[in-house]
């Protein structure tokens, strides 16, 4: 079969060939001078070039005139971006790739935001401008970035009105008698926008749900995910099936798989987490070797592709920890129990096993599916104690898991990587959920411990799938860190000599090491806190 041909969206064809429409102005251009500009001289770009002019037509960001000739719509004084709304009431427009000619962002007046909400795709009319900052008037909504808003519902002259919660959305929204679902004063509810046309009208909106009283802690933590998307909970129907699902240890899947229950496994965790993701094992081999297993719960053995929970956990993408809460990427029947690595419970896991001698280095490696057992739930805390000395259950694995994650993450550092790390702050919470006390949460050997053999399972996974791909096999996601800008390093350069330190980068080294001398410099300094925050950013 013949290659199949790109699309004229992909890529950046289409953006490249809409510039240079605009580029043209009034007089337009034809496609045979596109394809000069653009470079396309043979016959297969020639015909990517049309494509890409056909979907911009088909879209309505192009028309056609006269003698062949393509000019965009709306003229050249016309552009399109994302508008932000600032608190004045007016805002800045950033300029799609394809309408950037060069003037950066565009101010619009507050008088001519017209029916634009924060962060909706639309399209300007530039108007002039004052000096080099150039300004416009939105003259159409392309997109919405949202429909739906949050707020608290307010009773003004006899009519219900809503105020957002987000302060860039300024302009109240009015909601018809027949439209407030028994929403009342001081209620905290989340709107449908409808059709808005007339910037001299307020835009109308219909409650779609009554979240409770504002001010209440339940109502204002629902608020907060509604806010930012995040769904309340789950669909019934996905419920209904998550409870449905048996537990699958059955005699005859753990037939199937590598039987590790009788190898000593424990799991550490954070005090309040409730599901439980990874397991380590270790134990003795009889050459003097350590085995030590990295498990993780085999989620696949309970959510097939296109299911009902497959479909909902791909829409939510991720589970979202907010502070007295964690909104799951799956339902709790599989998140807290059935892929849970629990104390004392027969698990389905997935697991890359490890034989290392005792300077860390790997002398064999198996990866596949297995039944586990965690004999032992370790906060971060009570590993840390054994850590330092005390004594305690399973004492002998902790401190021998800990001796092999130092060896590795003293290679790593070795071989250039990072020293960031950092604290985080963390709030102690009332039986309310109302915050009672702020503290900061250290990182220590204990969290390294986990974090060591992870990172060994997942480059160890990564090395091997690689060698897997060269006989055929399908394509693997990888997570690759690129080099640093060099515009954000020489930021963190300068921040770091506006303190007194240098970051230099010596004969025979590179910019990993340089950094993380930099970080050891300014360890337990005043300044510590913000150097380790931009350097951060420049990654």
């Amino acid at each position: 079969m013949p290659a199949r041909r790109p699309s004229p969206t992909d890529g950046e064809l289409a953006t490249r060939v809409l510039a240079a429409v605009r580029r043209a102005g009034h007089a337009g251009v034809t496609s045979q001078q596109l394809a000069l500009q653009l470079g396309f001289r043979d016959k297969s770009q020639r015909y990517l070039l049309y494509d890409a002019l056909e979907a911009l037509l088909d879209d309505g960001r192009i028309r056609s005139g006269k003698k062949g000739r393509y000019i965009a719509a709306g003229g050249a004084d016309t552009l399109e971006g994302t508008i932000d709304i600032i608190g004045s009431g007016g805002g800045y427009v950033r300029p799609d790739p394809a309408s950037d000619m060069g003037q950066g962002d565009v101010f619009v007046h507050p008088r001519n935001v017209g029916i634009a909400l924060h962060g909706d795709a639309v399209r300007v009319k530039l108007t002039g401008g004052r000096g080099s900052r150039p300004e416009g008037r939105v003259v159409e909504v392309l997109r919405r970035r949202r429909t739906e808003f949050v707020g608290t519902v307010h009773l003004r002259q006899g009519r219900l009105m809503l105020v957002a919660d987000d302060q860039r959305v300024q302009r109240p929204f009015l909601i018809p008698a027949n439209e407030g679902r028994g929403a009342r004063e001081g209620d905290k509810a989340i709107i449908a926008l409808g059709d808005w046309k007339d910037a001299r009208d307020l835009p109308r909106g219909s409650v779609v749900r009554v979240l409770g009283r504002a001010g209440e802690h339940q109502v204002e933590m629902h608020a907060i995910l509604a806010e930012f998307g995040l769904p309340l909970e789950f669909p019934e129907s996905v419920l209904a099936v998550a409870a449905t699902i048996p537990d699958g240890c059955t005699p005859e899947e753990i037939a199937r798989r590598r039987d590790i229950r009788s190898i000593p496994t424990l799991t550490i965790d954070p005090e309040d987490a409730k599901d439980l993701d990874d397991a380590l094992s270790v134990r003795r081999l009889d050459n003097g070797h350590w085995e030590v297993g990295v498990h993780i719960a085999d989620v696949s053995h309970y959510v097939h592709p296109g299911s009902v929970i497959d479909m909902e956990g791909a829409t939510r993408a991720t589970s979202v920890y907010l502070v007295d809460r964690v909104v799951p990427m799956l339902p709790e029947r599989l998140s807290n129990d059935l892929c849970s690595l629990n104390p004392h419970t027969d698990k389905l896991s997935f697991s890359a096993i490890f034989e290392l001698d005792d300077r860390a280095r790997v002398k064999a490696e198996w990866f596949g599916r297995t039944v586990m057992r965690s004999q032992r739930r370790f906060a971060y805390a009570e590993a840390q104690a054994i850590i330092d000395g005390a004594a305690g259950e399973f004492g002998p694995e902790v401190l021998t898991l800990h001796q092999l994650a130092q060896v590795l993450r003293s290679e790593r550092i070795a071989n250039g990587a990072l020293e960031i790390g950092g604290n985080e702050v963390k709030f102690r919470l009332d039986e309310k959920g109302r915050p009672i006390e702020v503290y900061e949460k250290v990182m220590g050997p204990a969290n390294w411990l986990i974090e060591e053999f992870m990172l060994l399972a997942n480059k160890r996974v990564a090395g091997w799938v690689g060698r897997q791909r060269k006989g055929g096999a399908p394509p693997f996601v990888y997570r690759v860190h690129d080099l640093p800008d060099a515009e954000k390093v020489e930021q963190l350069r300068a921040l770091a000599r506006s303190f007194g330190h240098e970051l230099s980068i010596g004969k025979g080294e590179d910019l990993p090491h340089a950094i993380n001398r930099l970080l050891r410099a300014v360890k337990g300094r005043e300044e510590e806190n913000i150097i380790k925050q931009v350097a951060i950013r420049s990654m």
